[in-house]
């Protein structure tokens, strides 16, 4: 039960501060945070296959698990993020730094105590590096999509 609580409560918090969000902004970044996802989803794909993570229960419980860091933290977050730091690399690259510090090394223990997940193949280490390797690629990402803006 307390795993549904948590589940519930990072897509509510994550939708609930995107209330306060510019509109402009939204526009803007959004193309990105969908690719953001995308991403996500193929690594939860790949989960399936190479047994990353171990949700209890049933296909469905893991598939609503999924999609609610999906389109929940990362989705949200990845437009904060963009929305504070882009045109700053080195701002952008420690913000996502210190945030996957965060859910790497400080959430992700929590997350598995309280039966969220539970990694097999995989360690909060792997997680800190696959998730700085998609910023590593976000970023250039949305240059690409800027340039283009300004050219149309």
């Amino acid at each position: 039960m307390l795993s549904w609580m948590i589940r519930l409560g990072l897509l509510v918090i994550s939708f609930v501060s995107l209330w306060f969000y510019p509109a402009k902004a939204l526009q803007k970044y959004f193309p990105v945070s969908l690719f953001t996802s995308g991403l996500a989803l193929i690594m939860c794909s790949l989960s399936f296959r190479y047994r990353f993570w171990m949700v209890s229960g049933s296909i469905f419980k893991r598939l609503v698990n999924d999609l609610t860091f999906v389109f929940g933290p990362f989705f949200a977050g990845t437009l904060w993020i963009f929305h504070l730091t882009f045109g700053k690399f080195w701002r952008y690259a420690g913000v996502n730094a210190m945030m996957n510090v965060v859910l790497s090394f400080l959430l992700n223990p929590l997350f598995q105590r309280y039966n969220v997940y539970k990694f097999v193949n995989f360690n909060a280490a792997y997680l800190f590096l696959t998730y700085m390797g998609y910023a590593l690629v976000l970023y250039p990402y949305q240059l690409l999509i800027r340039d283009r803006k300004e050219k149309a």
